[in-house]
């Protein structure tokens, strides 16, 4: 892939957020050696607004996947931030993705390809990773889907 991480995303229609502040008493990104630590970013659209609901009551597989792919935009926002740079990406190693649920549902990796699918798209095979995907009662603030990511980063 010859173009940017930036003109990948342009070409999707897609914009990075501005960066995220904490919810609380903590850092949103943290760098230790070649990796970098993305805390859990909740389900915003880029405007802002919180994408909440229960998948599996107030919102579908598709809308939760939506919800994914802005987590995913605000870890970039986030990566970007801290790194200067999307360049700096050398791969993403693994994400954790937690997803609003009703007991019921079970569609939790299909909502959380949103972001894996983001992330291969932006950053081809660098964008490869390991996952988790995990229900959850709730969410902070109502959020629909939080999902936190690390990062191996070139200096």
């Amino acid at each position: 892939m010859s173009e940017s991480c930036e003109d990948r995303l342009r070409a999707l229609g897609l914009e990075l957020p501005s960066a995220p502040t904490p919810l609380a008493n903590y850092v949103p990104a943290l760098l230790s050696g070649d990796l970098l630590f993305v805390s859990g970013q909740i389900s915003r659209k880029t405007d802002g607004t919180l994408i909440a609901g229960t998948l599996g009551a107030d919102l579908t597989t598709s809308e939760g996947q939506a919800a994914a792919r802005e987590c995913a935009l605000a870890i970039l926002a986030q990566a970007k931030t801290a790194l200067g740079s999307l360049e700096k990406i050398e791969r993403v190693v693994k994400l954790t993705g937690f997803v609003a649920s009703t007991a019921e549902f079970r569609e939790q990796p299909q909502v959380i390809n949103g972001a894996s699918d983001l992330f291969v798209a932006v950053l081809g095979d660098k964008g490869r990773h390991t996952r988790a995907a995990v229900g959850a009662a709730s969410l902070p603030a109502g959020a629909a889907v939080e999902i936190e990511a690390i990062l191996k980063v070139r200096s």
